[in-house]
């Protein structure tokens, strides 16, 4: 398909649970190496963006999971832009397995930031475009998320392995975050659905204050310093083999 971003790549064990399932870790670091080799691809690399003091990250996602892909699976890692909505970069995801089945599907609100004011950057301002494409397979991925009680708190310390090279935790860590704690991740339970929002950038050594809470299988979990920082639900169902 023209425009969209293809990678074929055998999942190994740094990529999988111990359920030998896909970690939700590793699933949006893969899909995060494709956004960036694609608008490397499509001339958006780093000479224009992180040498200019430009960064990119990550607003929201929204996944949607049919079968998480196991060890030693070969998979297909699909992506391509949306329409860039004046300084939001949509962007969009498939994971399907090597007969073609559609395992997982995602979309994401890419932004650029200035690295030294920490604000929003105007990619206009800076001559920096990705052309969109449509392929009818998007997900949205403004969907609103359900609030519910969060009676289950924790601090958490941002540590150095979480802090990536935007100088905040990563996007991909706060799943890692989650897994270790969220009861339905530990018992082996299938992930179904992310709806993630990333409002703050949390720095190294920053202590987040994080609260959760279940109901019929979907859970919130929220996190705060002196503001909210994320926020997200995630849907289980299914049960470890």
């Amino acid at each position: 398909m023209t425009g969209v971003y293809e990678w074929e790549l055998r999942l190994g064990s740094e990529h999988v649970d111990r359920f030998r399932r896909l970690r939700a870790s590793a699933l949006f670091s893969l899909m995060q190496t494709a956004a960036i080799r694609h608008t490397e691809a499509l001339g958006a690399g780093r000479d224009k963006t992180l040498d200019r003091g430009l960064l990119w990250v990550v607003a929201r996602q929204h996944a949607v999971v049919d079968r998480m892909p196991e060890y030693d699976e070969r998979v297909v890692l699909r992506s391509w832009p949306g329409e860039t909505l004046r300084v939001l970069f949509p962007r969009y995801f498939e994971l399907l397995a090597e007969n073609g089945e559609t395992l997982v599907r995602a979309g994401a609100v890419w932004s650029l930031m200035d690295e030294r004011e920490r604000t929003m950057a105007f990619p206009d301002e800076y001559g920096i475009e990705l052309p969109g494409v449509e392929t009818g397979r998007e997900l949205p991925y403004l969907v609103k998320l359900q609030t519910l009680p969060a009676p289950n708190a924790f601090d958490f310390t941002v540590p150095y392995s979480y802090v990536d090279l935007n100088g905040h935790m990563n996007n991909t860590r706060y799943f890692d975050l989650t897994d270790d704690r969220l009861p339905a991740a530990n018992a082996g339970k299938i992930l179904r659905e992310v709806r993630a929002e990333f409002h703050a950038e949390v720095p190294l050594g920053a202590v987040l204050r994080v609260g959760w809470g279940e109901e019929d299988g979907m859970y919130y979990v929220n996190g705060e310093t002196d503001r909210t920082c994320f926020r997200m639900n995630l849907r289980y169902g299914g049960e470890a083999d």
